[in-house]
């Protein structure tokens, strides 16, 4: 039975506006197994808990791999809000997952296509199927207005 895409991102939705009631930019992740059941679910946290790593995708890949019992997450779906960063790219490569899903392109800081694409760098040794822009427009939306937000509030 193929994945719904579509159904993991509305709870990686969710996990943004949990960050976003925190004072958090709003992204959220979710570690989805082999059957698409959801093993693990995190929000950005690095103003929270003063962490430059507290992204949501290091956060979901810490909690999975405590909960399998193993840093290798083999076979696992990562579905993120935002297209993830550097940091978070050399995460989900360590830990050996096998998709990636976002919403929103990142084109400042986004390494899964938009400013680098470490997901297909022939030179590292494990590729990551890439799935972008499910739920595009909701997850840009999310973000966009967070922004405008802060912008609104330091005028």
């Amino acid at each position: 039975m193929p994945i719904d895409f579509q159904q993991l991102m509305e709870p990686a939705l969710q996990e943004g506006l949990k960050g976003l009631e925190k004072g958090e930019v709003p992204v959220g992740a979710v570690l989805a197994g082999p059957d698409g059941k959801i093993i693990a679910r995190a929000h950005n946290q690095p103003v929270s808990t003063q962490d430059p790593t507290a992204h949501a995708e290091i956060l979901v890949l810490r909690k999975a791999g405590a909960l399998q019992g193993n840093y290798r997450l083999l076979d696992c779906t990562l579905v993120v809000t935002i297209e993830p960063c550097p940091m978070c790219m050399g995460a989900a490569l360590n830990a050996r997952i096998s998709r990636l899903v976002f919403g929103a392109f990142d084109p400042k800081a986004g390494a899964a296509g938009s400013l680098y694409n470490l997901a297909e760098d022939s030179r590292l040794n494990h590729r990551i199927e890439v799935i972008s822009g499910v739920m595009e427009k909701e997850c840009a939306d999310q973000l966009r207005d967070f922004f405008r937000a802060r912008r609104g509030k330091q005028s």
